[in-house]
This record gives C-alpha cells, sequence and structure tokens, in this order.
C-alpha cells in the first residue's frame, strides 16, 4: 500500500458483545435445519449461508460471529503485490488477532475461486487463539494440513492462490458482511453442521432455543410413533389427536 494511502486501512467495526454461554450451550443441541425453520416461522427468511460446505463430514460448530470481508482489489488503493508483506498489514491479519474463545469467523468472498482466504498457518494461528470455526464463501488453501487441524471449515472448495493473489483484497473486519447471500452482523450467532451454516439474529436467539426445544421433543415422540408403525399423516407433522396425545406423553416423561 502507498505511503499516503486512497483510503486508511484495515477498515473496523465494533468489538461485537458476548454471548451468554447457557444460550450458546442451548444453540449447539439445536441443527441448523431446526435453527432455519424457526428463524422462518418468525419471518426471517434468509438464514442459510448458500454454498459454502463442511470440509470435514460430522461435524458442527455453534458459536459468536466475527466478520471479515474481502473487496475487489483496485490497484491504487489495494493490490495483492507483496504477498504476505501486504497482507500482515491487513484485515485478515487483524482480526485474527482480534479472535477470542469461541469465536466463528465468518468471510465474504463472493465465491471466489481464486481466493484462498486461509491456508495452513492461518487457520492453526486462528486455532490457536481458539477460534472455533469459519465459515466462508470462497475458497481455502493447503486442503490436507488444514484437514489435519481439525477445525470445523466450511468452505466453496480449495484453491492453490493465496488471499490477495487474485481479484480480491482483505478489507474489513467487525464490519456487516453478505455471506453466501446471508446479511451476516458481527456478533450474531452461527448453527453450521453437515446441512450448511445458519446465522441467528442475535435478538432471535433466545425464542429459537424455544422454540426449537418443543419442536425436537415432538419429532422425537414421532420419530418413535412411525418407527411402531403410525401413519406419516397422523404423526408428520402432529394433527391435533396425536398432539394431544403427543402431549400425555410428554406430561408422562417429565414427570
Amino acid at each position: 500500500m502507498e505511503d499516503h494511502p486512497v483510503w486508511d486501512l484495515p477498515v473496523r467495526g465494533a468489538t461485537p458483545g458476548t454471548a451468554a454461554p447457557e444460550l450458546l450451550r442451548e444453540l449447539s443441541g439445536i441443527s441448523s435445519a431446526t435453527a432455519c425453520a424457526k428463524l422462518h416461522a418468525q419471518g426471517i427468511r434468509r438464514t442459510f449461508v448458500s454454498g459454502p460446505r463442511p470440509l470435514t463430514a460430522g461435524q458442527a460448530v455453534v458459536g459468536r460471529v466475527r466478520t471479515l470481508q474481502f473487496m475487489p482489489q483496485r490497484e491504487d488503493v489495494a493490490s495483492g503485490l507483496g504477498h504476505e508483506y501486504v497482507e500482515r498489514h491487513t484485515a485478515l491479519w487483524a482480526v485474527l488477532e482480534a479472535v477470542e474463545p469461541g469465536d466463528v469467523l465468518m468471510v465474504q468472498a463472493y465465491g471466489s475461486t481464486h481466493t484462498g482466504c486461509f491456508g495452513d498457518m492461518l487457520v492453526r494461528y486462528f486455532q490457536r487463539k481458539g477460534g472455533a470455526g469459519i465459515v466462508v464463501d470462497g475458497c481455502i488453501r493447503d486442503l490436507p494440513r488444514v484437514r489435519q487441524t481439525g477445525l470445523p471449515i466450511w468452505s466453496t472448495g480449495a484453491t492453490p492462490h493465496y488471499a490477495s493473489q487474485a481479484e480480491l483484497f482483505p478489507w474489513a473486519y467487525d464490519v456487516p458482511i453478505a455471506c453466501g447471500g446471508v446479511l451476516v452482523l458481527p456478533g450474531d450467532l452461527v448453527v453450521a453442521d453437515d446441512d450448511g451454516a445458519v446465522v441467528v439474529p442475535r435478538r432471535r436467539a433466545e425464542a429459537v432455543v424455544a422454540a426449537a426445544r418443543e419442536h425436537e421433543e415432538w419429532e422425537r415422540f414421532s420419530r418413535a410413533r412411525i418407527e411402531e408403525g403410525g401413519a406419516l399423516a397422523d404423526y408428520y407433522p402432529l394433527t391435533a389427536e396425536t398432539r394431544a396425545e403427543y402431549e400425555r406423553w410428554r406430561d408422562r416423561n417429565s414427570a
């Protein structure tokens, strides 16, 4: 970057507030599918981060969101020339220093196939700082070594490129971003598993937990009845009659 830059980088937002450990614990018992459905019922329709898939099947993560925003390069403002000697002064390095234990980093990268937003060394540093997972609507590099870390990561693929080698540049952190077509605000919560990542607005989290708890309880009842030979039309979703049956079952099992 120039001695007299066109724009002061990196752009930084305010550090988001923390989430209550009990709330995160309760959210960790909810699938992304249930979180998505319950938010939809509340009128929040665009919560599924389209594109990123889990690097390793069977992993799941819940956490407070920290954000990283890539922007298109413009040579008079920021370019990839200089590789890590430039990148170490960008939002990419800065957000890694800002991460706190349990945070999930969500990244706006436009689905770029030529931008390796994270590689082996950065993932290891993020993990050492206590980061819980990464969701990026773009690629990573050093795939075999990144997988060895065991860190839960959702991405759109892999690339040999480093972060600013092609068309993007790490611009801002702890700012609102668009990730996989979803508005993500710093301090939001995210639930990610094999079905993908779902953003839970912080102010909706308690309502999601309450709705999900009841939903998963009646699904457990319905699953048992269907396995016993019950009719799908009777038990999924519940009818008025089978809901009364479920409530009797719930009362007996909670006594």
